[in-house]
C-alpha cells in the first residue's frame, strides 16, 4: 500500500510540475544546422536574400572546441565566418585562435602557397608579402601603382612581393580572362607578367569585355620580349585557366573575401592602406625577424598574415548590422 501511494505521488508530482512549466526543456545545441543557421542569422541580421550553409564540425586549435564555419552568400559576393563551439554545443566563441608558442599567424601561414607564382624583390627576404588581387578592382589598381612606386625602391633586398590572382567574377565581368592572360604571359616570362601587369591596371578603365582580347593583343604585337600568336593561342584556348581557378581556390581556403587583401608575413590586411602604414608594418616585421626566424620569404614554411579585427575591404559582402 505505502509503495503504491508513493508510486501515485511521484506521478502527481511529474503532472504538476508539468502543468507549471516545469519539465526541463529540450537540450538546444549549437551543433544543430538549423538552430545554429537561425542564431547566426539573429546575430548578424541575415535576412532570407542571404543563404547561409553551415560547415559540419571538425577539429579545433582551441581544447574543448570544435570549429564550424558559415558560408554566407548573396548573389556574386559572399563570406566565411568562422565559430569555436565547445564539444557540448553550449558555448560559441567567434574570433582567431593563437598558440603562443607559434607565430600569431601561423595559421594564415600554413596555407598560403608562393609556388609558381610571380614574385619581385629578394629571395630569402626577411619580409613576403603575398598579394591576392583583381585586374578589374579599381582598389588593386591603386594599390598596385602603391607597390610599384614604393616598395622595391625603399626595401631593394628587404622584402619579396608575390601575385595572386584572385578575380571576383560576379562583379568583374572581363577580371577572370584577364588573370588568365597574365598566366599565359608569366608561362613566357615573368618580366612579360609584370609589363603586364603595370599596363592592364594602367589601362583599366578603357578594357571592357568586349574589346578585351583586342586590347591586350595590339599592347602585346608592340613589346618585343612576347610572343603575341603565342598568347592569342594560349588565350583563346583557356590554357591557364586551371592555374587561376587553383590560385583562387587558395585564396577562399584563406577566407580572403575581397580585394585587394595583402599578407605581410602572415598578417593579413582587407582595406585599402597608405604607404606610411604600409611601412610602419613593414619596418616592424624586418627588426621582429631579426630575433624570432618565424615567417619571411625563407621560413620555411611558405608564407602567409593575418590580422584580426579589420574590416573587410570593398568587395565583401555587407552584412547589416555588422560593424
Amino acid at each position: 500500500m505505502n509503495r503504491m501511494l508513493r508510486q501515485l505521488s511521484l506521478s502527481l508530482a511529474a503532472l504538476c510540475l508539468g502543468a507549471f512549466g516545469q519539465t526541463p526543456a529540450p537540450k538546444i545545441s549549437a551543433f544543430d544546422k538549423a538552430t545554429f543557421e537561425a542564431y547566426v542569422r539573429h546575430m548578424y541580421v541575415m535576412d532570407s536574400r542571404i543563404g547561409v550553409q553551415v560547415s559540419d564540425p571538425k577539429p579545433d586549435e582551441m581544447p574543448g572546441f570544435k570549429e564550424v564555419i558559415v558560408h554566407a552568400s548573396m548573389g556574386a559576393q559572399s563570406q566565411d565566418i568562422i565559430f569555436h563551439i565547445s564539444v557540448d554545443g553550449r558555448k560559441v566563441v567567434q574570433g582567431s585562435v593563437f598558440d603562443i608558442e607559434h607565430n600569431p599567424f601561423q595559421a594564415d601561414l600554413d596555407k598560403l602557397k608562393t609556388e609558381g607564382a610571380p614574385g619581385q624583390g629578394t629571395s630569402g627576404a626577411p619580409v613576403a608579402i603575398v598579394e591576392f588581387s583583381d585586374f578589374e578592382c579599381p582598389y588593386c589598381k591603386e594599390e598596385a601603382k602603391l607597390l610599384h612606386d614604393n616598395l622595391l625602391s625603399t626595401y631593394p633586398t628587404q622584402v619579396k612581393l608575390y601575385f595572386k590572382e584572385f578575380p571576383l567574377e560576379g562583379l568583374h565581368p572581363w577580371a577572370k580572362r584577364a588573370a588568365m592572360a597574365a598566366r599565359c604571359l608569366q608561362r613566357q616570362s615573368v618580366d612579360a607578367f609584370w609589363a603586364y601587369h603595370d599596363w592592364i591596371f594602367a589601362h583599366q578603365d578603357q578594357i571592357t569585355p568586349d574589346n578585351f582580347r583586342d586590347q591586350v593583343m595590339d599592347w602585346a604585337k608592340g613589346q618585343n620580349q612576347i610572343d603575341a600568336m603565342k598568347l592569342g593561342q594560349c588565350m583563346d584556348n583557356k590554357l591557364t585557366e586551371a592555374e587561376v581557378d587553383k590560385t583562387v581556390a587558395q585564396g577562399h581556403e584563406l577566407a580572403v573575401n575581397s580585394t585587394p587583401t595583402l599578407f605581410v608575413n602572415g598578417r593579413r590586411i582587407e582595406r585599402a592602406i597608405d604607404w606610411p602604414s604600409l611601412k610602419s608594418i613593414i619596418d616592424f616585421e624586418i627588426e621582429y625577424q631579426k630575433t624570432a626566424h618565424n615567417a619571411g620569404d625563407d621560413c620555411g614554411c611558405e608564407l602567409k598574415l593575418n590580422l584580426p579585427g579589420q574590416p573587410a575591404a570593398k568587395s565583401t559582402l555587407g552584412l547589416p548590422g555588422q560593424k
